[in-house]
């Protein structure tokens, strides 16, 4: 594992007062190392890591803190800039009202307090310059459940000093402007994930094929980064198959013997055993990532016509946004980073 970069008493610092729920370093994954049973990893919804970043000047793929349920507490030892996209927080900066889905800059010995998360399972916590951490196989993801990243390869703890690639000016004012939420979070009640038909989905029995896009399943409490349990109707082959281990990748829904399908998510196996149902779509890993225990969802099937053209949508709809950001910080006076 590469040693992490030299970090002196000058070099700009966050420091975790409390850790949260599950709070973890990361970007938009690893890719290329399948073959030796290694996923992607990465933000379980990289669209509002994308978002956190493009609101204080980062790239795509800086590291940011992917938090859980209940958000950590951390003080800024100098002074930066943040945005957090996610799931609503009680959140609060110095004790007062902490504005999310805006850049928000903060000053030495601030503390953001993000609290319990309602209306969605994860959010985003953003600084300006990235958090400065050595990559690990060409990312700087943690994978939890292979021990792999920064931070010894797990979540953060109370106590850990995370370093800043940069700090920002601390002259810069707060804008009025923010992003709009209900676009790129579904807080629905019931959410509906769309699925493409996967290599085994003909082999479920006629009730089972009818139950899978009719009826809900519920996210079941041991769901996490490795996969999504859902419970509900019990589903059935028409016969027993006997397979050999194959290719499995994020968004995944395999049926193991129980009938109650789990949708894999960012620390998926490489491989898998059991059949392979359906397939999430790509523009809809967000929504699956927002479930909290005891959600409902539904699945919709659809075909891959469909599955490309709300791919093509979402891309352009996070191009104009990006492109909107940017004009926003430059009219704003916010240094640019990108």
């Amino acid at each position: 594992m590469p040693e992490r970069p030299a970090i002196t008493v000058a070099d700009p610092m966050i420091t975790v007062l409390r850790p949260g729920l599950l709070s973890s370093l990361q970007d938009l994954g690893r890719r290329g190392h399948a073959a030796i049973g290694l996923g992607a990893s990465g933000a379980m919804d990289p669209t509002l890591l994308r978002i956190a970043n493009w609101l204080v000047g980062n790239d795509d793929d800086a590291a940011a803190i992917e938090c859980t349920l209940l958000g950590p507490r951390l003080r800024f030892d100098v002074a930066s800039v943040i945005a957090w996209c996610g799931a609503d927080s009680e959140a609060l900066l110095d004790g007062r009202h902490f504005p999310t889905w805006r850049p928000v800059p903060v000053e030495p010995g601030s503390v953001l307090d993000l609290a319990a998360l309602r209306r969605g399972a994860r959010g985003y916590l953003a600084v300006a310059g990235g958090i400065a951490v050595a990559p690990v196989l060409g990312s700087r993801s943690v994978d939890l459940n292979a021990g792999i990243g920064p931070c010894e390869g797990r979540a953060l703890r109370a106590g850990d000093r995370l370093a800043l690639n940069a700090a920002a000016e601390p002259a810069m004012r707060a804008p009025s402007w923010s992003v709009a939420p209900s676009h790129w979070l579904d807080t629905s009640a019931v959410r509906v994930l769309r699925v493409l038909r996967g290599s085994h989905h003909a082999a479920l029995d006629p009730r089972s094929r009818d139950a899978l896009t009719g009826e809900r399943f519920r996210v079941a409490a041991d769901s996490n980064r490795v996969g999504v349990r859902l419970t509900g109707p019990t589903l059935a082959l028409q016969e027993p198959l006997e397979l050999v281990s194959a290719a499995a990748t994020r968004g995944t829904v395999q049926l193991p013997p129980s009938g109650q399908p789990i949708m894999l998510a960012a620390e998926h196996p490489t491989t898998g055993g059991y059949p392979r149902i359906a397939h999430l779509i790509d523009a809809d890993h967000g929504a699956l990532a927002q479930c909290r225990p005891g959600d409902h969802v539904l699945l919709r099937l659809v075909d891959a016509d469909e599955a490309e053209s709300v791919r093509r949508r979402r891309a352009a709809a996070l191009a104009r946004l990006r492109d909107t950001v940017r004009q926003r910080r430059r009219e704003s006076g916010c240094d640019e980073s990108t």
